[in-house]
């Protein structure tokens, strides 16, 4: 590709994720076809993905709109990933989120999976239960009022021990625990959480990842310790390197690369 060639998106691209409810009747193969132009855009880093997403908030995108997109593209693929391997409905779906906007994914998810007649749990894992992140705050404020989902504090390693008995009941575990930024060994109690997600997929529970399994760099592909391992992996808005690498491949099993909304202009910043 040129240097000065820019990636663009075709003016043919489907609805973004939260206004397309067509994506929740998908399987992953139709998924995959749907975001196809998106897999085909050129891979980027993590740093480049963070410069995309300021510029688009610049060009007036607001974050919790670019997170809304992406928490019901992780949703689609999670209902989807369920119902191929017959476990939809067959336990809940399980969301672990961190402290960040990776967490706020999953609050997204954790929501839009319950519209679609998901048990769901949703875990955040982090001392606080509410997000510092103006977005991810205002989407964990908004399950925090819905009584169909259930909602649990893992504050500490303990709280992390006693929330894995009976894990591998789950249907599906959803990874939105920590997104890019990832350096050395990683901390409680995210690093119990980790374990535990290794514990549940080692009993056949399914892992669905939020942009990138936790502790598996976006840029490098390199992991820490632990790391998570997953079956899927919804990443956004275009492939990433770390997850075109040997390693960073072998953490993230298949990849969905979903829309978020990221304008065209952003590109060109």
């Amino acid at each position: 590709m040129p240097a000065t060639a820019r990636p663009t998106i075709p003016s043919t691209a489907p609805p973004l994720p939260a206004d397309d409810p067509s994506i929740f009747d998908m399987d992953l193969r139709a998924l995959r076809g749907h975001w196809a132009a998106q897999a085909a855009l050129p891979a980027i880093s993590a740093e480049a993905m963070t410069g995309l997403d300021r510029r688009a908030q610049a060009l007036g995108v607001a974050e919790l709109r670019l997170m809304e997109h992406a928490g019901t593209a992780v949703a689609a693929a999670v209902r989807a990933l369920a119902t191929d391997l017959d476990r939809f409905g067959r336990g809940p779906i399980v969301v672990l989120c961190g402290p960040g906007n990776n967490g706020g994914d999953g609050f997204v998810a954790a929501r839009r999976l319950a519209l679609a007649g998901a048990s769901v749990v949703v875990a955040v894992v982090a001392p606080e239960a509410r997000p510092r992140g103006a977005s991810a705050a205002r989407n964990w404020d908004r399950i925090a009022r819905d009584t169909g989902i259930v909602k649990v504090h893992l504050a500490v390693p303990r709280d992390v021990a006693m929330f894995a008995h009976g894990v591998e009941k789950a249907a599906v575990i959803v990874d939105a625990l920590l997104g890019t930024g990832v350096r050395g060994v990683l901390r409680e109690p995210i690093r119990s959480a980790v374990d535990v997600i290794a514990q549940a997929r080692a009993s056949g529970v399914p892992v669905v990842a939020v942009d990138t399994p936790t502790a598996v760099d976006l840029s490098s592909g390199e992991p820490s310790d632990p790391a998570v391992s997953a079956d899927l992996t919804v990443t956004f808005h275009r492939p990433k390197t770390g997850l075109q690498t040997r390693r960073g491949a072998a953490y993230a099993g298949k990849v969905l690369v979903a829309p978020i909304g990221i304008p065209a202009e952003a590109e060109r910043g």
